[in-house]
């Protein structure tokens, strides 16, 4: 994740370059970009605590959709703790927690990204393994195969985001107001880093994990048509509005990206290459702050998905929704249901 900065290159001859183009120079952006993340980290903290205290102190049936909801609020919570840094680099326009913390705050962004759509990928193939083909749930979807596919995540996702670890350094700038200044920033010897690094992030950290979700909700919405529901499918509607959230709030961070990349395809002196990095530049610290919302947003769903049981249960009304979204059932409970209009 390229969170807060712009990416360019750096051989020899792009050190003009890279001075024009500081990643924080740009006041609009950066005021912008530091008053979303601190609307963030006021709603994202408290919200995603709430909701894995819900699930592990007031949630008497952990089903597998719930583990996952799980694993995807400690993910997103401890990212939010983390923006109070950014938020200060933002207002600042300079880094100033050393080159250790550069690597590792941006490295653990990138690792909380790759988490988060993973997680919600697992969901989905869940979700149409539970609808599509119920009676197999138990066996290629149970609670303990389920539980060996996220820890065989996060070692993926830790692995993964080593780039975004490899690729960042603190870098001095001359500035004409503040003299000199500290960037943390990508820093790549050849253009073709560039282009390798951003170009990987965003196919596997957004294209195909969609192309399998959006795969998975088009045979699950035709499952549903061939059956006779008549009440509301709480679980489907719960995780496609957690699928929408997500690629709406990460679909311009990943579309920066590919401006970048387009970027290193035109040669140094060139007035188009010039224009995108300008686009980058000027795009980057509010594109990253949108994605970070998406961090705090899935709470705020869940409120609004479990709104009619706080009147009843008080705080424990997430728990409740939760609970009324488990598919944990037997096959031939999940057989019949799957024919009948019973909610799931």
């Amino acid at each position: 994740m390229a969170s807060l900065s712009s990416n360019h290159s750096l051989p020899s001859s792009h050190n003009n370059t890279m001075a024009e183009l500081s990643p924080v120079s740009n006041d609009i952006s950066t005021a912008v970009g530091a008053l979303i993340l601190g609307i963030v980290f006021l709603l994202g903290v408290p919200g995603n605590l709430f909701v894995a205290w819900s699930i592990m102190a007031r949630t008497r049936h952990r089903s597998v959709t719930t583990l996952l909801i799980f694993n995807l609020a400690c993910a997103d919570g401890f990212l939010m703790a983390l923006t109070v840094f950014f938020v200060i680099y933002l207002a600042k326009q300079t880094w100033v927690f050393g080159q250790v913390m550069c690597k590792i705050l941006f490295y653990l962004c990138n690792v909380n990204m790759y988490a988060s759509i993973f997680l919600i990928t697992l969901m989905s193939l869940h979700r149409l393994v539970a609808v599509v083909w119920p009676l197999k749930l138990s066996s290629v979807a149970c609670r303990k195969i389920v539980t060996r596919l996220i820890a065989g995540m996060w070692a993926s996702v830790i692995l993964i985001a080593l780039p975004s670890l490899i690729f960042r350094e603190v870098i001095k700038k001359h500035d004409d107001v503040r003299d000199t200044i500290r960037v943390c920033t990508p820093k790549h010897a050849l253009p073709r880093e560039v282009m390798f690094q951003y170009s990987f992030e965003t196919v596997v950290g957004f294209i195909i994990p969609y192309a399998v979700i959006m795969t998975s909700y088009i045979k699950i919405v035709r499952r549903l048509k061939q059956t006779k529901f008549r009440r509301t499918v709480r679980s489907e509607k719960l995780i496609m509005g957690i699928v929408v959230t997500f690629g709406l709030l990460w679909l311009p961070y990943h579309v920066i990206n590919m401006v970048q990349v387009s970027a290193e395809w035109f040669d140094e002196k060139s007035k188009a290459r010039a224009k995108l990095l300008l686009i980058s530049k000027t795009s980057r610290a509010v594109t990253s702050a949108l994605a970070f919302i998406s961090s705090c947003a899935n709470p705020v769903l869940y409120t609004f998905a479990g709104k009619a049981y706080i009147k009843k249960n008080g705080f424990s009304f997430m728990a409740r929704l939760f609970e009324g979204t488990s598919m944990d059932q037997t096959p031939n409970k999940i057989a019949s249901s799957t024919n009948k209009s019973t909610e799931l």
